[in-house]
């Protein structure tokens, strides 16, 4: 089963390569991509992008193909700000995906001070290891492990593929969601979400923005990276100042639309589109 979209907002380069997801590859004329225990295989011809899976309803929302990308853009150019405006029209294509909020939680503890290629390998390794191999027409592919599954080894499995530090937070995260899930997440506010992310070990206040904002879809997330920090000084004339003061200038900034804007933002000045 498949189903298309107007590329010009849906652009598989923008969606997968501005750091929001780590499970993708290059396929064929485009690339697999794949989400809990799900898959699909994107492609474009630049006029039009098709999302080919047996799981189509679901490859729809986690592309968020309801929302409409021409007011988003709209919106961020009514700031007036010349950075933004030129971050719009070089990543017109990118949209933010709506993720398995467990996976995000883990993926992104992972992330911490480390590069995307190094994050692709620790996640794939763990799916490999953990997942259940899944076939199709287009090949095999591995599921994203339950929390269960993961609290199933020690730390020391994780640093053995590649984890570093992280293996603790792996492994203490697991449990802590196996034994609680996360349905108590699921209802809060973003600022009681937020402090609650942090409870978690290994989640720091950049991690649990990411979190909210990819996994569980609060939009108005500003995470701050080393790449803001740079924009926030180079682009914004922005003197030095810590994390949690450059995210309060942002989000007091751009209100509701902080999480677009971020990635527009984000996507742009570490890409030198």
């Amino acid at each position: 089963m498949k189903f298309d979209y107007d590329a010009q907002y849906f652009n598989p380069r923008d969606v997968l390569e501005c750091g929001q997801v780590f499970r993708f590859y290059p396929f064929e004329e485009g690339y697999r991509v794949f989400s809990a225990d799900k898959e699909c295989y994107l492609h474009s011809d630049g006029i039009k992008t098709v999302v080919e899976s047996e799981d189509t309803d679901y490859f729809y929302d986690y592309f968020d193909l309801a929302r409409d990308y021409s007011r988003i853009i709209s919106a961020a150019r009514a700031f007036g700000v010349k950075v933004l405006d030129e971050a719009c029209d070089k990543a017109a294509g990118l949209r933010l995906l709506n993720q398995d909020k467990e996976e995000m939680i883990f993926s992104f503890i992972i992330s911490q001070n480390n590069n995307i290629p190094r994050i692709k390998g620790i996640i794939s390794r763990i799916c490999e290891g953990l997942g259940q191999k899944t076939e199709n027409p287009r090949g095999a592919y591995y599921t994203f492990p339950s929390a269960s599954a993961l609290a199933s080894r020690e730390a020391d499995y994780y640093k053995s593929l590649g984890a570093g530090y992280r293996d603790a937070f792996i492994c203490d995260t697991a449990r802590r969601i196996a034994d609680e899930g996360i349905s108590k997440l699921f209802n809060l506010s973003d600022e009681d979400l937020r402090r609650e992310l942090l409870s978690y070990r290994g989640i720091g206040p950049k991690v649990a923005d990411c979190i909210s904002l990819f996994g569980f879809g609060r939009r108005a997330c500003f995470p701050v990276d080393t790449w803001i920090e740079k924009l926030y000084l180079e682009d914004f004339g922005g003197q030095p100042a810590d994390r949690k003061k450059i995210n309060a200038y942002f989000m007091q900034m751009f209100g509701e639309y902080s999480g677009y804007i971020q990635q527009y933002l984000f996507y742009a000045k570490r890409s030198n589109l």
